[in-house]
């Protein structure tokens, strides 16, 4: 597969924050690690990370602008392009020395998402998209599963922690989707939950209360895999509302209206 030169930077700045993750991972006990809210942590790592994505993308594109996890915005001087960078999808995870953690880095083009990129480093699996151009998974072209019927489906959906809002309604869906679905998995990484989807591994995939960050990348790689998606009640605010459905559009409307609508 021959990579645009944007798509390129893209790579190089996700796999080189990777190699840091890794190291890292290696020494979890050491890490300094604060507590940004409920089951929300941020680790030196995180930091580490988002600083080398930050340098990389700066040092190619210095006129555009940044949406991060860890420093929130920084305007660019070119009003029409933004990098969205989760620089630690799956922290909790990655602290837990669990491998499913993820780089996410998306492009933003005139508020409309055109490329992303999602690289677990320890499995060195690197999920791309471009608009137009397709979905891989290391240069390979990816496809979203084609089943049809939720009794043969395998769905990702987010496990809330106690005390979180959403911990009643992910109760009575996760009761809704057990009674409907071949199976329901929590992977405790939006990113990589998007990016199975892309790669038909996971039939669906639902959430709520995501960031862009969380999801940007992943909507790019869904899309180009022939997927559909929508926010919780149908429309396409997903980076507004935090609500996301992803699937191939059977799917994708099978869990709004079985699981969702009736939770």
């Amino acid at each position: 597969m021959a990579r645009s030169a944007l798509l390129n930077i893209m790579v190089q700045a996700a796999t080189k924050a990777g190699r840091s993750l890794t190291r890292d991972f290696g020494e979890v006990e050491n890490l300094q690690v604060s507590v940004k809210g409920p089951g929300d942590y941020v680790s030196a790592a995180d930091k580490k990370a988002e600083e080398i994505i930050y340098e990389s993308l700066i040092k190619s594109r210095p006129d555009w602008g940044f949406l991060m996890e860890e420093s929130g915005e920084v305007k660019g001087t070119d009003p029409l392009h933004r990098w969205i960078v989760d620089p630690l999808d799956g922290t909790t995870n990655f602290l837990h020395s669990l491998p499913i953690f993820a780089v996410s880095i998306a492009l933003e083009r005139e508020g409309k998402l055109v490329a992303g990129v999602i690289y677990n480093p320890i499995t060195e699996e690197l999920f791309t998209a471009e608009k137009g151009n397709g979905a891989f998974m290391n240069d390979r072209r990816m496809r979203v599963a084609a089943r049809r019927k939720l009794a043969d489906a395998a769905l990702c959906t987010a496990i809330p922690h106690i005390g979180t809002k959403t911990l009643g309604r992910y109760l009575e869906e996760a009761k809704a989707s057990s009674a409907h679905a071949a199976a329901v998995r929590g992977l405790g990484s939006a990113a990589l939950s998007l990016a199975w989807v892309a790669a038909g591994r996971l039939d669906g995939y639902w959430e709520h209360q995501l960031q862009p960050w969380d999801m940007a990348a992943g909507i790019v790689l869904v899309r180009e895999a022939g997927g559909f998606l929508s926010d919780i009640s149908g429309g396409e605010r997903m980076m507004e509302s935090g609500g996301i459905i992803a699937g191939n559009e059977i799917m994708r409307d099978t869990i709004r209206k079985t699981i969702i609508e009736r939770s």
